[in-house]
């Protein structure tokens, strides 16, 4: 083998060069696919990261008690299609991955599995996929800094990584018209025990549940008993490099090197991308009895009661045939003061949802993060109990390890089932979502394990937060068809009451969103929907104005085409969206964003107002005649808006200028509408009397 000069190459290969003439290396065989197994002597290390990722704490001691076998390298194409001849097909898709000593990538962690089992067959030798704790041992080769090659990784290892900050942006494939990173295996310097790619090139699927670690010794761990999601190691090609969060409120600095030894990722176990590949291991069976149970709750799923109360009480100053209204109530509350080891919580608040729940309590869900195209997004949720006026704090609702899990939309179909729908990223960024749901029938206590609708990571994967049932029985919500700041919506229908799902829109082409035409899909992103009296769908979007207005999308036969017009409403904006809901009267209530909006006061003067506004159309959406600003008159001051406005001033003419907004209507008829941060509720009465 001719060895380069590279004096930058050879800094690195010295701990390995030394080991080698040492005679301390550690043992070596080929295998039948040709793989080089490194075998990996038994030993004690210190598992996580004192000053990493809430995740990779506490830190702990681990005993690997037993020498085992891990394959040098990533297993490749070739290897991987002596098993399954057909992955060959799915070579250099999303531009990477093409030769056959390429990591191989769109591979499941049950794929990886079953090429373990095949490999044992065989060879009559248990392969199977490392633990975590056995993969972060190998990967450390005795090192005790944040990489193998101390505490800076060099240039040699990135492969398409970017260094970020937290204004950063990556869309997290390689630039189609740009040299695709070359992936091949074994063309960077091994760490000190022989094995090559364990910092980048793609990430390695692990055998474990993905779980919070305990603190004390601990022999063979082998993470928890069950879980949402397997535990993926490494990094990959074009992940961030590595990522300092802050922010002033609350004081919270996270250093993430999502290249390190100690860095865990993970995702749902049959995901398939472009950036999670596996090598093997070869030595004694899993412990299954090493594997722990986790017992832990957050505190939107613990003492959920299961009765169900008088659920059409009204509240004690509420008027039959008067207005009421309340708000602003915050319901984005910061947990308080978190352990070291606690999910942190982020200033942005933002792409809420809210539902009832069987039992009266009404759950809200968004997402929390620094960055909107952040590894650290995650889903929090807050839980309004029956009965009770303020909400809990926020505790975790739905966070795939340093995976952006974007577009949020939870709605009970009133009668036994919550679904839970979101975006979930091969990495960061909202742009290359797939689609997955859960549900719960016990009142969001406990849920379901999160399956796709639709696995592929695209477009037209981030939901919404509106769906509805229609006359005919059929789910249907909305997703935004693109991730750009205009381009339209779609919708996802499910006649069978959420078991399988289908999109219109599959297939066809952008729309022209023009007065008068029609399309498979909605005009605008962040479209919420309604289903009018007569049978017909009604939406508005944001972008694809039509003559400077929002506009106006009609389906006529279930959501499969879209007549476009110009609606009466002003274009919105970034930073804000609107909300549709049916009443039960049948009228229609929508909520927008308006910087001027005339409207006549209790005494008939005519004065312009600015924000948040309320609309009711009581002849079937056809038009809405009633408009009033969503402000408290009666107690006018600063408050928090989180989202993109934080404090904002509301009084008799200014409300919310931006937010995310989104309804529900609960049994006792009133509209209960959230903001980025703050919940209101009033009642058809209240929209329809005027302004003082």
């Amino acid at each position: 083998m001719k060895i380069s000069l590279d004096l930058t190459v050879l800094k690195y290969l010295l701990p390995t060069l030394l080991l080698l003439g040492s005679g301390t290396m550690s043992a070596q065989n080929i295998n039948s696919v040709g793989m080089k197994m490194i075998r990996i002597e038994s030993g004690q290390f210190q598992m996580g990261c004192t000053d990493g990722d809430y995740d990779e704490k506490p830190v702990h001691a681990v005993v690997i008690s037993s020498p085992f076998y891990l394959s040098s390298t990533e297993v490749t194409n070739l290897q991987y299609e002596r098993f399954r001849p057909e992955h060959r097909l799915m070579r250099g898709m999303q531009h990477t991955s093409y030769s056959d000593n390429d990591p191989v990538v769109y591979v499941s962690w049950d794929d990886a599995m079953a090429y373990c089992n095949w490999l044992s067959q065989q060879e009559g030798k248990l392969y199977r996929l490392p633990t975590e704790a056995e993969w972060e041992y190998a990967c450390r080769a005795g090192t005790t800094t944040y990489y193998s090659t101390g505490n800076y990784l060099p240039d040699i290892y990135r492969k398409g990584n970017a260094n970020g900050d937290a204004d950063g942006f990556w869309p997290g494939v390689p630039d189609p018209l740009k040299t695709a990173p070359n992936l091949t295996v074994a063309q960077t310097p091994p760490n000190p025990w022989g094995l090559y790619d364990m910092h980048g090139n793609v990430e390695e699927w692990c055998y474990d549940w993905y779980g919070p670690y305990r603190s004390g010794k601990q022999i063979d761990p082998a993470g928890c008993t069950d879980g949402d999601f397997k535990v993926s190691r490494g990094g990959s090609h074009t992940t961030e490099f590595g990522t300092t969060l802050t922010n002033a409120n609350p004081q919270k600095r996270m250093d993430l090197r999502f290249l390190s030894s100690s860095n865990r990722m993970g995702s749902i176990r049959d995901d398939r991308n472009w950036l999670v590949g596996f090598r093997v291991a070869q030595g004694n069976p899993i412990n299954e009895l090493n594997r722990i149970v986790n017992n832990a709750k957050p505190l939107n799923q613990s003492n959920v009661k299961q009765n169900k109360p008088n659920l059409t009480l009204l509240p004690k100053d509420y008027k039959k045939g008067a207005p009421y209204f309340q708000g602003p109530i915050p319901y984005v509350i910061p947990p308080k003061a978190p352990a070291d080891t606690a999910i942190p919580f982020y200033y942005h608040n933002h792409v809420p949802s809210i539902t009832e729940m069987p039992n009266g309590d009404l759950m809200a869900i968004w997402y929390n993060t620094l960055r909107e195209s952040g590894r650290e997004l995650k889903y929090v949720a807050s839980r309004k109990r029956y009965g009770t006026a303020i909400w809990e704090p926020a505790s975790l609702f739905f966070d795939a390890p340093d995976r952006n899990d974007h577009g949020g939309l939870i709605w009970w179909n009133g009668n036994d089932t919550i679904f839970h729908f979101n975006g979930l990223s091969a990495g960061n960024t909202w742009y290359y979502l797939a689609l997955i749901m859960r549900y719960s029938t016990d009142n969001g206590a406990n849920w379901s394990k999160p399956v796709f609708i639709d696995p592929q990571h695209r477009f037209q994967n981030m939901p919404i937060a509106s769906m509805i049932r229609d006359k005919n029985g059929r789910l249907i919500f909305t997703c935004d068809a693109v991730p750009g700041g205009e381009g339209g919506s779609i919708v996802w229908i499910s006649a069978d009451g959420g078991k399988t799902w289908r999109k219109p829109a599959e297939g066809k082409a952008s729309p022209d969103f023009k007065e008068g035409t029609t399309g498979a899909w909605i005009a605008g992103i962040h479209a919420p929907i309604v289903e009018c009296p007569d049978g017909s769908l009604l939406s508005f979007g944001r972008g694809n104005n039509i003559n400077g207005l929002q506009p106006r999308s009609v389906s006529t036969d279930g959501g499969e085409t879209w007549s476009y017009s110009q609606s009466d409403f002003p274009a919105i904006s970034s930073g804000q969206r609107c909300t549709l809901q049916r009443l039960p009267s049948g009228d229609i209530f929508f909520a927008s964003f308006d910087s001027f909006l005339k409207i006549k006061n209790s005494k008939g003067e005519e004065k312009v107002v600015s924000g948040l506004y309320a609309a009711l159309s009581v002849d079937g959406g056809k038009s809405f005649s009633f408009r009033r600003l969503i402000t408290n008159e009666d107690k006018p001051g600063i408050y928090n808006g989180w989202g993109w406005q934080h404090e904002f001033e509301m009084s008799a003419v200014k409300a919310e200028p931006k937010g995310y907004v989104t309804s529900t209507v609960t049994r006792n008829g009133l509209i209960h509408l959230i903001s980025s941060g703050n919940e209101y509720i009033f009642n058809e009465e209240w929209i329809k009397t005027p302004q003082k």
